[in-house]
């Protein structure tokens, strides 16, 4: 659905009525139609910063080189603009002084980012610090991330921070690719940790990184669901797509582009794990991906609340998500190195009104996928959680005008998501390269205001 802001802004008539009332000038996002491309950052301006005692700005270069970049290390103040990527080694702030080195190293450059520029700052991982000082100080970086992807958003840069342990710096290239990229326009002032508990995989592919893949989406027809079984199809997947009966006539043209295989099933009912199960069983021999997207809303206050409904989300949202996990890990369905993604919603972290039903089901989702990631590990899959804030499907274009236009501006970009940019975020974390990044929520909001 097309931003009527947007246009607004867009038209010589009216741009200067919005201009005087003050209402916010979206910048269009930088986004990629096609599939990855084995040297994305070819072209690109990109700065690293360094801190003293930093442990992973060699890795960082070498990552970047790969991807295509060259990597410039600009004394502070030179004049090096305009940048597309500005990537920091912040792990060598162990100490409140060291703070001194994020001014330094970005003061001089935040006016030289690009239109869309990408900002990644990695730290020292909070939980393997020597003091609680120096816990404090890398968890402090942050609200620094935070509030620099508040001061940027408006012209379309992200900034993101990863949190990297010393024993993960090997995991860095799809990270940085993704982070550093354009695919990920909407998601901005989040954090995530790269760790190496899961195992290398035997192969890391950049380009088809699916090729050879079984991947499953369940709530495909649709919204989120279709965008991502396109995604996956686009980096080689042989795409499972699943979706209620009543969906069929829609699933059905959402395969045929794709070559997607079509399986209607409610996932609510009590025999659904066990038949997908049998079937990707009997078919494919197992599963490589399973995206659990399908959801529902019932939405009431608590005291207006029935509960058939209560039922019926939790249901849905949640216990079917158990019931298939459980399934295709007990009968080895899901093959080792494969990867689970759940759809998770901002609602499950900030809550919403007249979603208690809703919200406990996706914040569950967020404690669920931390406690699986460990149990996973030891056969090298990894399971992770996405939660979208506002993207334009069905659902939103269902609200009111007014309350969907405001609804756009609650962020810091100052507009609504894609149901693409979602997939983005999914299809990197369903690839090889996202090894080292597993037990993570990761927010698909444009960091909205409420939550983020």
């Amino acid at each position: 659905m097309s931003d009527l802001l947007m246009r607004l802004n867009r038209n010589p008539l009216s741009g200067a009525i919005v201009k005087a009332i003050g209402l916010p000038n979206p910048v269009p996002l930088w986004r990629e139609a096609g599939p990855y491309v084995e040297r994305p950052f070819e072209g690109k301006n990109v700065l690293l910063r360094r801190t003293v005692g930093g442990y992973a700005a060699d890795a960082m270069a070498a990552a970047l080189t790969r991807a295509g970049a060259a990597p410039k290390e600009a004394p502070r103040g030179d004049a090096v603009g305009p940048l597309d990527i500005v990537a920091m080694d912040a792990t060598g702030c162990v100490a409140p002084q060291d703070y001194r080195a994020l001014y330094d190293g970005l003061h001089p450059v935040v006016r030289q980012l690009a239109r869309n520029g990408r900002v990644l700052i990695l730290a020292a991982d909070p939980g393997a610090a020597l003091t609680p000082a120096a816990a404090a100080v890398a968890r402090g970086v942050e609200g620094f991330v935070r509030s620099l992807a508040k001061e940027t958003g408006a012209r379309g840069v992200t900034v993101n921070l990863g949190y990297v342990a010393r024993d993960a710096l090997d995991r860095l290239d799809g990270p940085l690719r993704f982070f550093c990229g354009a695919r990920t326009t909407y998601v901005t002032g989040q954090a995530f940790h790269v760790a190496a508990d899961v195992a290398a995989p035997t192969a890391m592919p950049f380009t088809r990184a699916l090729s050879g893949k079984v991947a499953l989406v369940t709530g495909a027809a649709r919204g989120i669901g279709l965008a991502v079984v396109e995604r996956l199809a686009q980096e080689g997947a042989t795409v499972v797509a699943l979706d209620v009966p009543g969906a069929a006539d829609e699933l059905r043209k959402v395969c045929e582009p794709y070559a997607a295989v079509p399986f209607l099933a409610d996932i609510a009912a009590p025999d659904s794990a066990e038949r997908l199960a049998d079937f990707l069983l009997e078919r494919f021999g197992g599963v490589d991906i399973v995206v659990h997207n399908a959801g529902i809303t019932r939405d009431r206050t608590l005291a207006n609340m029935p509960e058939h409904l209560w039922d019926l989300v939790v249901q849905v949202n949640l216990a079917a998500v158990i019931a298939i996990d459980q399934q295709f890990l007990q009968r080895h369905v899901l093959r080792d190195e494969g990867r689970i993604v759940c759809l998770s919603s901002v609602s499950g972290v900030a809550g919403n009104f007249g979603q208690t039903n809703y919200a406990a089901s996706k914040a569950a989702l967020i404690g669920y996928v931390a406690a699986q990631a460990p149990l996973l590990a030891p056969r090298g899959i990894c399971i992770n959680a996405v939660a979208p804030g506002f993207i334009d499907t069905p659902m939103t274009d269902a609200m009111p005008w007014m309350i969907r236009e405001i609804g756009r501006r609650l962020n810091s970009v100052k507009q609504s998501g894609q149901p693409r940019d979602v997939a983005e975020l999914i299809a990197f974390l369903g690839t090889p390269g996202a090894f080292g990044i597993s037990g993570a929520t990761i927010r698909v909001c444009g960091q909205g205001l409420i939550g983020a």
